[in-house]
């Protein structure tokens, strides 16, 4: 089912792209053309990454439902997404998320995060409890399906975030900048050399949003 999902979006994709893609050659096309977002990220795939690969490399591509993100997800490694194909093109497409989540286990790995001490339970009734490298964050959540726009509200701090459907199970992913905050926050690390490489990281890519692969 998921296999005809994301065979029937490549091929809308491509579909909506065909007007273009002649003028996408000439060099005279704008950055914003769907043409030149498919060729960008096409033309990124030297190591035969499939068009699957692609779709779930950006936000909102595979959609979430509430229902569906509810229960408990442990850490399975370092998540990144794009929040838009046009994004992911600029970055350089599949090879360079791919490239950007080997930094980050470098970073993840410094952290000590693993599957024992970084998970998040989302439960029904709109509360969630969670620990990262084992310090606890809990309070209420919601999750905007046509957003994707997953919130977390705690006592201390209220985060937005995203999730989207990867191959194993959902990322949870921010913006740099509210991922750092809440480890900060959380761990009273603000000085810690590791996390200000995260955030240098991310400087790099435009519409990048960090954060991590779960699985149940």
């Amino acid at each position: 089912m998921r296999k005809n999902f994301v065979i029937a979006s490549a091929m809308s994709i491509m579909l909506v792209s065909c007007g273009t893609m002649g003028t996408t050659q000439t060099g005279n096309a704008s950055s914003g053309n769907n043409g030149s977002v498919l060729g960008g990220i096409l033309s990124s795939m030297g190591n035969g990454e499939t068009i699957g690969n692609i779709l779930t490399s950006v936000i909102g591509m595979d959609k979430l439902t509430t229902s569906t993100i509810t229960g408990t997800w442990k850490y399975d490694g370092p998540g990144c997404a794009f929040t838009s194909d046009n994004a992911l093109a600029k970055a350089g497409g599949e090879i360079a998320a791919t490239k950007i989540e080997d930094n980050l286990k470098t970073y993840y790995d410094k952290l000590g995060l693993a599957s024992s001490n970084t998970y998040i339970t989302l439960n029904s009734d709109g509360t969630f409890s969670s620990k990262i490298n084992g310090k606890s964050f809990s309070g209420k959540w919601t999750f905007d399906e046509d957003a994707s726009l997953l919130t977390l509200k705690g006592t201390l701090l209220t985060i937005n975030g995203y999730a989207k459907r990867n191959t194993n199970g959902i990322s949870i992913l921010f913006e740099a900048t509210k991922l750092l905050s809440l480890m900060q926050t959380m761990a009273a690390i603000s000085g810690n050399s590791t996390l200000q490489g995260i955030g240098e990281l991310s400087k790099n890519y435009d519409g990048l949003r960090i954060g991590f692969d779960m699985k149940k």
